[in-house]
C-alpha cells in the first residue's frame, strides 16, 4: 500500500512526459516535466513546503502562526495548502495582473488576500513585496521570502534537480526552466554542477523582467510591464543565481501564450503561460542541438488559473494575440538587414579617443569593455557633452567616468516591437546571444530597417 499521511507529502515526484507535436522534425527529444501535476498545481509547492517545513524544524513556526508571502499566485496555493493542513493563519500580497482564478483560489483555502498595483518600482512601498513585509511585522507573522530566501534553491537543489537526473539515468543534454524568484532553476543548476554533469543550464526569461539583462551584465535595467504570469521579476532575487546557470535566453509574451496554446491542444499538458515561455526556449535549444540530444523542460504550473485570460479566443483576441503576424520581423532580421560591425572602446580609453572614435565611425554612442565576454557601461554623446560641460571629465579622463550602465539588452530572437521600450528611455540596444555581444541597435537603424522593408 502507497498512503500518504495527508497531501504535503504528495508534493513531488512529477512524471516526465515526451513532447512530440511542438517539436520539429530533426531536433534534439524534449521530454518535459510535468510540475502542474503537483497538489496545488504547481513547482511552487516544492519550495513552499520545503521552506515551512524547515521552519517548523527550526522552531521558527509554532502553532497558531501567520504565514505571510507576495505571490503571484502559486507559492501562496503551495502555503495555503500547508497552513491548511496545519492549522495556521495565511496571508498573501498579490499584484492586480494576476487571474481572478489564482485569487479565489487563495480564498478558498481560508486565506487573506491583499492586491497591490503591478505597474510600480520594486522600491515602492506599494510594491507587492514591500506590501508582504511590512503586513509581516505588522502582524508578527512568519515571511517565507521567496525572492531572497537561499532555502528557495536548497528546495531544488535537493529535489527537483535529483528527480530530473535519476528520471533521465542521466542522459540529459540541456534543462530548461523559467526564471521566476530564480529558484528553481538555480536549485537545478546548483545539483548538476555539485555532481559536475555536462547538461547546459538555460533560463527563459520573459521580455520586460530584469534577470537576461542581470545574468549577462551584473546589472539591473529598467524592467516594463508583460502579460504573462509566474515568470520574470522586475527587481534583482537572491533566489537567482547566475553562476548555476549557464546560458538565459528571452520570450515575449506572443510566443510564450502561443506554445502554452499548443501545448494544452497538440500534447493534452493543460499547462500555463510561464510554461509556454520556457518549452518555447527547449524547441529552440532542441533544434539547434539536433538528433541525438535530450532537452529537459520544465513546465511550473497548471493552465487552471488562466481559463479566462490567455486560454480563452476573446482575451487573445482582446490583446492581440490572435492577429494575422503583422509584426516586423526579429531583432536578428534587422541585424542582417543593416550588417554592421559591432563598435566598442575600452573602459580606460581617453574620452578624446572615444570623441575621435564617435566622429570616424559616425555613431552616436559606443559599449566600453573591460576585458569580459560583455560590456557593463556604455557612452552616448549627450554624456561626453554633460560630462566635459560639468567638468566632471576632461578631455584625458577615462572613457568609464563619463559613461552609463547599459539598460536594454535583447535576445536576436526577439521581436522588433520588443525594442520600443528601450527607445522610449532613450537607449539603444544591445543585442546578446549566447554571452556575445552581436549588436548594437539604434533608432535610426530601426528607422531605416522600416524603411526598406518590403522593397
Amino acid at each position: 500500500m502507497d498512503i500518504k499521511p495527508d497531501i504535503i507529502a504528495a508534493v513531488g515526484q512529477t512524471p516526465l512526459v515526451r513532447l512530440n507535436k511542438v517539436v520539429p522534425a530533426g531536433s534534439a527529444t524534449v521530454l518535459a516535466k510535468c510540475e502542474f501535476m503537483n497538489p496545488c498545481g504547481s513547482i511552487k509547492d516544492r519550495m513552499a513546503c520545503y521552506i515551512l517545513e524547515k521552519a517548523e524544524r527550526e522552531g521558527l513556526i509554532r502553532p497558531g502562526a501567520t504565514l505571510v508571502e507576495n505571490t503571484s499566485g502559486n507559492t501562496g496555493l503551495g502555503v495555503a495548502m500547508f497552513a491548511a493542513v496545519r492549522g495556521y493563519r495565511a496571508v498573501f500580497t498579490m499584484p492586480d495582473k494576476m487571474s481572478l482564478e489564482k485569487v479565489n483560489m487563495l480564498k478558498a483555502f481560508g486565506a487573506e488576500v491583499i492586491i497591490t498595483p503591478t505597474d510600480v518600482p520594486g522600491d515602492s512601498p506599494d510594491h507587492y513585496v514591500n506590501v508582504a513585509k511590512r503586513v509581516a511585522g505588522e502582524r508578527r507573522g512568519f515571511y517565507l521570502n521567496q525572492y531572497h530566501n537561499p532555502v528557495n534553491i536548497e528546495a531544488h537543489a535537493t529535489t527537483t534537480g535529483p528527480e530530473i537526473w535519476l528520471q533521465t539515468g542521466g542522459r540529459v543534454d540541456a534543462v530548461v526552466a523559467g526564471a521566476g524568484t530564480g529558484g528553481t532553476i538555480s536549485g537545478i543548476g546548483r545539483y548538476f554542477k555539485s555532481i559536475a554533469a555536462p547538461a547546459r543550464i538555460v533560463g527563459a526569461d520573459i521580455l520586460g523582467s530584469v534577470h537576461y539583462h542581470y545574468f549577462h551584465t551584473g546589472t539591473l535595467p529598467t524592467p516594463y510591464v508583460y502579460k504573462v504570469e509566474g515568470i520574470g521579476e522586475d527587481i534583482k532575487c537572491d533566489a537567482f543565481d547566475p553562476s548555476c546557470i549557464d546560458d538565459m535566453r528571452q520570450v515575449d509574451d506572443s510566443q510564450s501564450f502561443h506554445m502554452a496554446r499548443r501545448l494544452v491542444r497538440e500534447e493534452g499538458l493543460f499547462c500555463g503561460g510561464s510554461s509556454g515561455s520556457a518549452a518555447h526556449v527547449a524547441v529552440e535549444l532542441a533544434k539547434e542541438l539536433g538528433p541525438g540530444k535530450t532537452v529537459v523542460v520544465v513546465l511550473p504550473d497548471s493552465g487552471t488559473r488562466y481559463i479566462t485570460k490567455f486560454l480563452a479566443d476573446s482575451w487573445m483576441r482582446d490583446h492581440g494575440f490572435m492577429e494575422p503576424d503583422r509584426g516586423l520581423g526579429l531583432v536578428e532580421d534587422l541585424l542582417r538587414a543593416n550588417p554592421r560591425p559591432v563598435i566598442t572602446a575600452r573602459e580606460t580609453d581617453s574620452v578624446e579617443s572615444v570623441v575621435h572614435l564617435l566622429r570616424e565611425r559616425g555613431v552616436s554612442q559606443v559599449p566600453l569593455v573591460n576585458g569580459e565576454a560583455l560590456p557593463r557601461l556604455i557612452v552616448h554623446e549627450i554624456d561626453l557633452l554633460r560630462g566635459l560641460q560639468s567638468g566632471k571629465v576632461t578631455a584625458h579622463s577615462p572613457a568609464r567616468e563619463a559613461a552609463n550602465p547599459i539598460a536594454g539588452l535583447v535576445y536576436p530572437k526577439a521581436r522588433v516591437e520588443e525594442l520600443y521600450p528601450i527607445f522610449n528611455q532613450d537607449r539603444v540596444a544591445i543585442v546578446v546571444d549566447a554571452s556575445r555581444l552581436v549588436g548594437v541597435v539604434a533608432q535610426i537603424d530601426l528607422i531605416e530597417y522600416m524603411s526598406t522593408r518590403g522593397r
